[in-house]
């Protein structure tokens, strides 16, 4: 077993904590939809881990177990002082394009897709994959993510690494309509879901990836039904660009939202990435057909994509979740990050009091779990899993705390995550990664990322024919 002790700890829910919460308590309003209870901050927490999982959270355990004569059979991780919070959830990211960051930036969508990124991905390798997989696990984890949901190639390979390094993932293939027969895609999947579905512990599931309406329409009916057949989840992007919505609107006279519906695509239950162009009435059918919104602020800013009405939908009943999006368009992983952007963005709708500090948190953490179909995670609470963030707050852009969940959003960033537990187990340890040989991978990766990239513009192929088409 083990302990996290004398932490200052975010409370999500009804969590009974016992003698009386300390002054320096800090009570949040505001949470988000599906959430009943709102988050406070809570000093001299203890939280006890049995396994994988969170057995008890509330003050004392420490003083019991010594008195009990239990507390040398249980590994103790000083808390005090630190902030302890549930690990974020990077709910939408090809994980590999760590490979392609920094090579096509200041460029929109459509042009940085057809013109720049689909022609390097068609040069991709497994083992570029693997490798430019490890190296984004090493900057989420850095950053205090636990759980990311991936869509890109290779996916076997995606696997390997989150099985070897600790991480918990949802993966996805990128699956279009230019791959091949739309039954031969759906086979795929489901034989890696036969071999990676609640792999690695329980730490990786399996989702369908159809790319967007624009590029997979041919697969949403038959993907649907395959996913309802095979209890997964599907992942696609949806409605992304303003130009996405009016092509879409031209061939089919309806939105994307209304055409994936149309097609059957809402039949499985859905993470919806983007979604930065919808309508109300397009809201409306979201929370009613249940589908999981990802909100990628920095990405939908870099590439001119626009800014997703997200409080609109959370007053809907929409699940909303955060995400990076790929590298090469953001260009780190930092989720936290993600969380302060789309705080601001949602103000600049004139209101300040939109997306307040603790519905940004809960959306960085238990919504992401939820979308992903977590629903015993993202929350530090008895029985959840035990993914647990421990951060240092003894910079000077934490001080002075009048209120810590602020300080956590507006002003903490990726480097003040120092410790970091996976399914009960310590992956980073005072900034120091355990499970992964940092040094090697950054240095493996550069290496083939550069190759890559060299590779493709030696041989000229800045075309955007349909071979090219990449998993974005």
């Amino acid at each position: 077993m083990k302990l996290v002790r004398g932490g200052t700890v975010w409370i999500s829910g009804p969590v009974e904590l016992g003698p009386e919460r300390r002054q320096g308590a800090v009570e949040q309003a505001g949470a988000a939809p599906l959430e009943r209870y709102p988050g406070r901050f809570e000093e001299d927490v203890d939280i006890l881990i049995d396994g994988k999982r969170i057995a008890e959270v509330g003050r004392g355990i420490y003083d019991r177990l010594e008195a009990e004569g239990k507390a040398s059979a249980v590994e103790v991780i000083d808390a005090s002082g630190k902030l302890v919070i549930p690990g974020f959830v990077n709910a939408h990211t090809h994980a590999a394009m760590t490979l392609l960051r920094s090579y096509a930036d200041d460029f929109p969508l459509h042009t940085w897709l057809t013109e720049k990124i689909w022609p390097v991905e068609g040069r991709l390798t497994g083992e570029d994959v693997y490798w430019g997989t490890m190296l984004a696990i090493v900057e989420m984890m850095r950053a205090g993510v636990t759980t990311f949901a991936d869509m890109y190639f290779f996916m076997d390979h995606v696997a390997r690494a989150v099985a070897e390094t600790g991480a918990r993932a949802v993966i996805a293939p990128g699956m279009f309509d230019h791959m091949g027969d739309w039954r031969d895609q759906i086979a795929e999947v489901r034989q890696l879901a036969e071999k990676w579905h609640g792999g690695a512990g329980g730490r990786i599931r399996v989702m369908f990836g159809p790319h967007a309406p624009y590029s997979a329409l041919g697969g949403f009916k038959p993907v649907a039904q395959a996913a309802r057949e095979l209890g997964l989840r599907v992942h696609v992007h949806l409605s992304e660009t303003r130009k996405e919505v009016e092509d879409c609107v031209r061939a089919h006279g309806v939105t994307p939202v209304v055409l994936a519906e149309r097609e059957g695509l809402f039949e499985a239950p859905v993470l919806a990435a983007h979604c930065v162009h919808v309508t109300l009435e397009e809201m409306e059918i979201m929370a009613r057909r249940r589908v999981a919104v990802v909100h990628n602020p920095t990405s939908n800013m870099k590439l001119g994509s626009g800014r997703a009405p997200v409080q609109a939908m959370l007053e809907r009943g929409v699940l909303v979740a955060l995400g990076t999006d790929g590298t090469a368009s953001n260009n780190n992983l930092d989720l936290l990050e993600e969380a302060r952007l789309a705080a601001f963005l949602a103000k600049m709708e004139g209101d300040p009091s939109q997306l307040p500090a603790p519905v940004c948190l809960q959306m960085a953490t238990i919504n992401g779990a939820k979308a992903l179909g977590f629903d015993d995670a993202g929350a530090l609470r008895p029985g959840f899993l035990a993914d647990i963030a421990i951060l240092d707050t003894s910079g000077a852009h934490w001080a002075p705390r009048h209120d810590l969940c602020a300080n956590l959003i507006y002003s903490g960033n990726a480097h003040d995550v120092e410790t970091l537990l996976i399914d009960g187990e310590v992956v980073m340890e005072k900034r120091v990664l355990r499970t992964v040989d940092e040094e090697r991978v950054l240095k493996e990766a550069s290496k083939r990322g550069i190759a890559l990239v060299r590779g493709a513009s030696g041989s000229g192929a800045a075309q955007s024919g349909p071979e090219f088409l990449g998993p974005r």
